[in-house]
């Protein structure tokens, strides 16, 4: 499992344990596993989708940066 937090500069849009995440990179969208290697990287306008136990979960962004490491992505979005 991978422990996902998705923060905007309003609020916490979510915080907790998902099974898989895909966000939208500059070149193109990109899923992040479990013991998925460190990473940095800019967010473009998109959606990111989220599973939790098994079900799909998605939120449109118009852009900002995730940061992975150990198992937990964290996510600055704008809404």
């Amino acid at each position: 499992m991978l422990v996902l937090t998705i923060v905007s500069p309003e609020k916490i849009l979510f915080k907790g344990e998902v099974e898989n995440v895909l966000v939208p990179g500059e070149l193109g969208e990109f899923e992040i596993l479990k013991n998925h290697a460190p990473i940095i990287s800019t967010l473009v306008e998109g959606r990111v989708v989220y599973t939790i136990d098994s079900e799909k979960k998605t939120i449109m962004v118009r852009g900002g940066f995730v940061e992975v490491k150990r198992n937990e992505v964290s996510l600055c979005v704008e809404i």
